[in-house]
């Protein structure tokens, strides 16, 4: 008797746990919240927020949405295996996250070789939908290209000839400078590059790095440096007159994680793409960061802003395709439309790129900390490659 009881309360528990399941969608989320915390404890909450939001309306088709975490590390074969346990273990339905470019590319490979549907969030790098694209990895955040794209205009605007390079030594930090050269000399055939530092990300040697560009004597610099190897770059080049007379271009430096420690040390004038998102007035952006202070007691950042899209980017995904069946989520992502707080993004059919786009102004100073001053938005549409240009990129993706 008592061994037939038993066998009717697991068969109960076993099924109350797969109805639970039923009643969920389990999102699994891989990231480097360790080693890079100033990026991603506000693009967690970013997430955060958005799922608070869209659960307490009924969540997606009356299923609440569910976030699983895992530290990655900063490293890929860690994140990885956090990918195989939130699969096995925690049975997500899809995978999101990413932060470093090796990390993404290789989420994305974990995606492709398991047939899950992955949605990058913050790894910039082009080879993620482009050369080593996959049906099953889609991007939210704008690519190294877009963003060097919306740049290149406003240095050319410059004419200045003899320029500089600074960057970290890895995927993102090559592609950046790669396509910066390339553009810019075809945009102004007579420029020069006349020095170029890659330096191992996380280890700068600030005073070796900005000598070495001083003695080249260029007139302007191209930066891709960030986090702590931008901050030790801004202090040494202001200790050794670096920037004075010279014009700067540099990537992420007005995103207020990477501003803010600068503190009234934060450079003047450098043409940067951020978010400033003190300045922004937009209903749909007055409601996000109005609610994100209530929640958290703090200001957005970027990665806030970015956490919060990709939720919403999911949940917009998961409703389309009335389930998280991978192939039902690819179709719906294809050419999908998100509502975000810095207006619409689509989700291009092509590449899996999303349209998400960036601001691009200067640097400046107010009440002793970074701003960012004379900026527009650009939309991420108008800085991508064609269609034809797509399909030499991504030859073997489905």
């Amino acid at each position: 008797m008592k061994k037939l009881l038993f066998t009717a309360l697991a068969a109960l528990a076993c099924t109350f746990v797969r109805a639970q399941a039923q009643d969920v969608y389990t999102i699994g989320e891989i990231n480097s919240y360790q080693a890079q915390p100033a990026v991603l404890e506000p693009y967690k909450k970013g997430m955060e927020l958005a799922l608070a939001q869209i659960n307490l309306t009924g969540g997606v088709g009356g299923r609440k949405l569910v976030l699983v975490t895992r530290d990655d590390n900063g490293n890929p074969a860690d994140a990885v295996r956090a990918a195989e346990e939130l699969v096995t273990r925690e049975k997500a339905d899809l995978l999101m996250g990413g932060l470093l470019s090796p990390v993404g590319l290789a989420l994305a490979d974990y995606a492709q070789q398991k047939k899950r549907f992955y949605l990058a969030t913050e790894p910039l790098t082009d080879k993620l939908v482009w050369q080593n694209g996959n049906r099953y990895t889609f991007r939210l955040r704008p690519s190294t290209y877009m963003q060097v794209a919306m740049l290149v205009p406003e240095a050319a605007a410059m004419k200045k000839q003899r320029w500089a390079v600074v960057y970290p030594n890895d995927e993102h930090g090559q592609s950046a400078v790669a396509t910066f050269k390339r553009l810019l000399k075809a945009a102004q055939p007579d420029v020069e590059f006349v020095a170029e530092q890659a330096t191992p990300l996380g280890k700068l040697d600030a005073g070796s790095v900005v000598q070495a560009l001083a003695d080249a004597r260029p007139d302007a610099i191209f930066n891709v440096l960030f986090a702590a190897d931008l901050a030790q770059f801004v202090r040494a080049g202001h200790a050794r007159g670096l920037f004075q007379g010279k014009r700067v271009v540099s990537l992420l430096t007005g995103e207020p994680e990477y501003l803010d420690p600068l503190k009234d040390e934060a450079p003047q004038g450098w043409v940067v793409t951020g978010y400033p998102w003190y300045a922004l007035f937009a209903p749909d952006h007055d409601g996000f960061a109005t609610a994100y202070r209530k929640r958290f007691k703090d200001y957005p950042r970027a990665g806030s802003l970015v956490g919060y899209n990709a939720m919403q980017s999911i949940a917009m995904g998961l409703r389309k395709a009335g389930s998280a069946d991978t192939e039902k989520l690819i179709a719906a992502f294809r050419g999908l439309e998100v509502r975000t707080p810095i207006g619409p993004i689509t989700f291009r059919a092509q590449d899996h790129q999303s349209t998400m786009g960036a601001f691009v102004g200067k640097t400046g100073l107010y009440g002793g900390k970074g701003v960012m001053v004379d900026f527009k938005y650009l939309d991420g549409a108008k800085f991508q490659p064609t269609d034809a240009e797509v399909k030499k990129l991504r030859p073997a993706a489905p």
